[in-house]
């Protein structure tokens, strides 16, 4: 019942909501006086407020339409290339000149764990100067009819190796977050079966391959509460008039609240400062405002069985580091990934995936050699700015890019020089 409640209260509020923004559009109208006033700021402020945080937000668009590839600016469209129920896969395919030396292909793994993919639009794009980017873009669950049948852990790993395999040979994957446990388990499957199309090179960060080390209070209540309780308290029914009507989904409107109480005061003083800055008139600050938390509050539902089967393998049972996780009855062993080069990424701040959580899979690839290994630490961010942000452009970035190009038929990626290329053209553009 509370997810029809939910979804009752927020039709209820559809009158007040649009109240606030004709009260928003009134005291911002250039041609009324009041607008240029104090007065006027601050009611039209408040109105804007209130009318954002009782919004439901929708899924954004990725709106990534060019990026610079050798010296230029070149479009890019996105082109649906795979396609399932519960997931397609988008090629953001530039304009490059044929003939032209082909770049990597990179698959990246968008976390299902509540948000759409476009939380990693800003990962896409600064990838985009160097490889030919894949996401996958999961589907929202209550939005799939349950004729479509389930989706759990396993079906999400048959969905990764389905998709390496539509990619082709030299193809690289990067797991952001959760997908990292079953990314490193679709690659042990493959390798362990001796599979061609298995990627080239494998990048983690910020995921969950151990939770027992440096456990966050997310592994924490986890482990604590076990996987009955949430079965018995967080899984529901999806509401009338919803496509999946009827499938049991864990909502993700309750990850949302779950994550803003986790760091409550910030958002708290994050809206506060909103409201400052809308009625200091200062536009900038409060567009930055608005493009966070338009894709922050945009959520998405997970099929019951997947999530239960998750929290049961990664949080609560441990199985990946223990060696007793299964696809299909399958044992996954990493110590069969030989062919595949790793990289590790992770945040000194990181209050989701804690230190040494993803760190752990070099330890679980005991065969795979030293000089195909790598891991990075960097300083001074928290889960976000594992993948996204000025320190992940600069600093994590590059370093990827070097990875790829060293363990890829392409051979060596003059990161510097693309990076160069990209700020003269930004630069050009400012001029003109």
């Amino acid at each position: 019942m509370l997810y029809q409640l939910y979804e009752m209260n927020n039709a209820a509020l559809w009158p007040a909501r649009i109240c606030a923004d004709v009260t928003r559009l009134f005291y911002t109208n250039p041609f009324n006086p009041l607008a240029h006033t104090s007065f006027g700021r601050t009611v039209a402020a408040g109105a804007e407020l209130f009318e954002r945080m009782t919004r439901h937000y929708d899924k954004p668009s990725f709106g990534l339409d060019s990026t610079v590839v050798d010296w230029k600016t070149v479009p890019v469209v996105e082109k649906t290339v795979w396609s399932r129920p519960f997931c397609n896969l988008i090629h953001f395919e530039r304009a490059v000149p044929a003939g032209r030396r082909p770049d990597p292909k990179l698959l990246i793994v968008a976390p299902m764990s509540g948000h759409h993919a476009t939380l990693l639009r800003g990962t896409v794009e600064a990838m985009l100067p160097y490889a030919e980017v894949h996401i996958t873009d999961w589907v929202n669950a209550r939005d799939v009819p349950a004729s479509a049948g389930r989706f759990d852990l396993d079906d999400y790993i048959d969905y990764v190796i389905e998709m390496l395999h539509a990619l082709g040979p030299d193809t690289h994957v990067m797991a952001v977050c959760q997908p990292s446990v079953p990314v490193l388990a679709a690659v042990a499957l493959m390798e362990a079966k001796g599979d061609r199309l298995a990627p080239a090179t494998m990048t983690l960060m910020g995921g969950p391959i151990d939770t027992r080390r440096s456990p966050t209070a997310v592994d924490v209540l986890a482990e604590e509460k076990g996987s009955d309780w949430f079965r018995q308290n967080v899984i529901m029914q999806a509401p009338w008039p919803a496509a999946g009507f009827g499938r049991a989904v864990y909502p993700g409107f309750l990850q949302l609240y779950g994550f803003i109480g986790m760091n409550l005061d910030r958002h708290i003083a994050a809206h506060r400062k909103f409201f400052e800055n809308l009625v200091k008139n200062d536009g900038d600050s409060a567009a930055k405002h608005r493009e966070f938390y338009d894709e922050y509050l945009a959520v998405m539902d997970l099929t019951a069985e997947f999530y239960l089967q998750t929290v049961d393998t990664v949080f609560v049972r441990h199985a990946l580091p223990k060696g007793e996780m299964t696809h299909r009855g399958v044992p996954v062993d990493p110590s069969a990934i030989r062919n595949v080069a790793l990289f590790t990424v992770e945040g000194e701040n990181d209050d989701i995936s804690g230190l040494g959580q993803t760190k752990a899979a070099h330890d679980l690839c005991v065969n795979l050699p030293a000089d195909m290994k790598a891991h990075y630490m960097q300083p001074a961010v928290g889960h976000y700015g594992v993948f996204n942000g000025s320190r992940f452009r600069s600093e994590i970035v590059p370093r990827i890019v070097d990875f790829i190009g060293t363990y890829g038929r392409q051979g060596k990626i003059d990161v510097k020089a693309t990076s160069a290329k990209a700020a003269s053209e930004r630069a050009a553009k400012v001029r003109a």
